[in-house]
């Protein structure tokens, strides 16, 4: 039986792949950390949505394409392979997933439309659902919201915030409230924003279902999850192709370094704990869709066990590379500071085996 990506979803991650290649180079992405340069960065966002991005998980009675999380997460991949300088989780895969089933009718018409159209981009603040951290945490009062947000995702470039509160009611927030306050945090990716996030009541719009029911948060944080876990996997693939090149290339004593029996092993022990990764993120993504029953603890299952394998891949590929993994002139860093920073997102794997744990009763 053969399970893996399916030949229109290989489509997704191919097509990509290509404009990556093309427009995303390493060097764009130097460029882009190095400078910040907002004008390339804004011409490879708007490239990658132009190929229908946003409009992946949007259903389609509100004008977007209706397409399961296997989609959405061979797009991740393939920005993960590429360290794209793309925010993707947060604005369209967690904002759609929470507003189609958090939103009343009017409130899904609304938003989603406005997703599909480029009229909105959403950036998504739910740690505080996820843990709880000392000064920070905000409450909703009638139509008003105060208190502190942190590890917001997908800031840049957006129009409204979509936080949750330790309850899981999900709030609308216009990014240009005069009652907010943004803060740009610093993190060793620079490939990606991350914002801490003041309000002092600001207006906000509560979804109407999460009033009642914790699903839309719940299930928006395990799709969150799945897709950060394909990140990971898509910068593994990258580090793991890199380092066997590499290996082949570089020569001591006279021989190639893949020659020796160390190098062999390490590349061999990548290879061997990265191949069953894509199966369990596929898994999971597949569940997310079709095995209710199973989403949650296989969103927790792929999370965590990717984060630490792709921690051990970047780690040994780094070392094949010796004092060149180093330095900027390979690049190895951009993705090997990637996946430490997806490794923590949503949950570090300590937290989501806790959660995995009382899943299971344990």
């Amino acid at each position: 039986m053969y399970f893996g990506l399916s030949e229109e979803q290989q489509f997704f991650k191919d097509n990509v792949n290509k404009f990556l290649h093309a427009h995303a180079s390493l060097d764009a992405v130097k460029k882009i950390a190095d400078s910040n340069n907002h004008k390339m960065k804004n011409e490879i966002s708007s490239g990658i949505l132009n190929l229908g991005i946003n409009s992946l998980l949007v259903p389609e009675e509100y004008g977007g394409l209706g397409l399961d999380l296997l989609f959405a997460t061979a797009v991740s991949q393939s920005l993960g392979e590429n360290v794209a300088p793309f925010s993707f989780a947060g604005s369209y895969v967690m904002a759609p997933i929470a507003l189609s089933l958090g939103g009343s009718e009017d409130q899904k018409n609304i938003y989603l439309n406005s997703i599909v159209n480029n009229e909105m981009k959403f950036a998504v603040g739910f740690a505080e659902y996820i843990a709880a951290r000392n000064d920070f945490g905000f409450s909703f009062t009638k139509n008003t919201v105060s208190g502190k947000s942190i590890f917001v995702l997908d800031v840049e470039n957006s129009s409204h915030l979509l936080i949750a509160d330790e309850g899981g009611q999900i709030g609308v927030i216009d990014i240009n409230d005069k009652n907010i306050k943004l803060t740009e945090l610093t993190t060793v990716d620079k490939t990606r924003t991350y914002h801490e996030i003041q309000f002092e009541k600001a207006s906000v719009d509560i979804l109407e279902e999460t009033k009642t029911s914790n699903q839309a948060i719940s299930r928006s944080i395990d799709a969150g999850r799945i897709v950060l876990a394909a990140d990971s996997l898509g910068a593994s693939e990258t580090l793991l192709k890199k380092a066997v090149e590499y290996s082949k290339e570089r020569k001591q004593f006279g021989r190639a370094i893949g020659s020796f029996q160390a190098v062999k092993h390490m590349c061999a022990e990548m290879a061997s704990e990265l191949e069953p990764c894509y199966a369990l993120v596929w898994h999971a993504a597949h569940c997310f869709d079709n095995i209710p029953d199973e989403s949650k603890l296989m969103a927790c299952h792929a999370k965590s066990h990717v984060s630490e394998v792709s921690k051990a891949i970047s780690k040994k590929a780094t070392e094949v590379h010796g004092g060149m993994g180093f330095t900027d002139l390979m690049g190895i860093h951009y993705w090997f500071k990637r996946i430490g920073v997806n490794r923590q997102n949503l949950g570090s794997p300590e937290t989501i085996r806790e959660e995995a744990a009382k899943i299971q009763n344990l």
